[in-house]
């Protein structure tokens, strides 16, 4: 097994860039490096040793605060199909009551949707969006990996306040609720950064 890792320094894992095995690439990074840069380090300290290494399966993990969530990220690479799924997953523990328009809101956001989709994991607890793509033999497009990732992301942040609401409303008003309504409200997300109307 081969571990890669980048992370901020100083500040996780306090460890600093010093491996604890021969098997670990760790790559600490300052504070604001931005994309471009990141991606130069993977280029040079991560490519090599894993293209020496020659993994028959990838994990990744890694975390991400959205604006409503902390949203996990795990992506499982399958070398013999040129598969890529990227899942993104957040806790929402439910009860026996909340659960039936939970899986319904879920289904009918599904349907709305042209990339990937919503599951819930019924034995963690978990909220779980999941995206799959499959790539020209050994080419993965890091521009599509990247959207991926974002989609992965937006898409489990923009349910979960849907999914919030649903949670919140008393067992015996959830006959009531009108889920395909409550899709269609704006209100309940925040606009995109950039696209709010600017004021004169």
């Amino acid at each position: 097994m081969l571990m890669v890792s980048f992370f901020q320094h100083p500040l996780y894992p306090n460890s600093g860039g010093v491996p604890k095995g021969t098997n670990m690439v760790n790559v600490p990074i300052p504070p604001y490096t931005r994309g471009m840069e990141v991606r130069e380090i993977i280029d040079v300290m991560w490519m090599p040793r894993l293209e020496e290494f020659r993994p028959q399966m990838l994990f990744i993990s890694a975390g991400f605060d959205a604006h409503h969530t902390r949203v996990d990220l795990i992506a499982q690479a399958f070398p013999q199909l040129n598969a890529l799924v990227i899942v993104s997953e957040s806790p929402l523990q439910l009860d026996e009551a909340h659960l039936p328009p939970i899986l319904e809101l879920l289904a009918r956001a599904n349907k709305q949707l042209t990339l990937g989709g919503f599951e819930y994991d019924l034995d963690r607890e978990f909220l779980v969006f999941r995206i799959t793509n499959l790539f020209e033999r050994e080419k993965y497009d890091a521009d599509i990996i990247s959207s991926m990732v974002h989609c992965a992301i937006a898409e489990l942040d923009r349910i979960t306040p849907y999914a919030a609401i649903v949670r919140g409303t008393p067992a015996d008003l959830l006959d009531d609720l009108d889920l395909g309504r409550l899709l269609m409200r704006e209100d309940v997300i925040p606009p995109v950064p950039g696209d709010e109307e600017e004021e004169y």
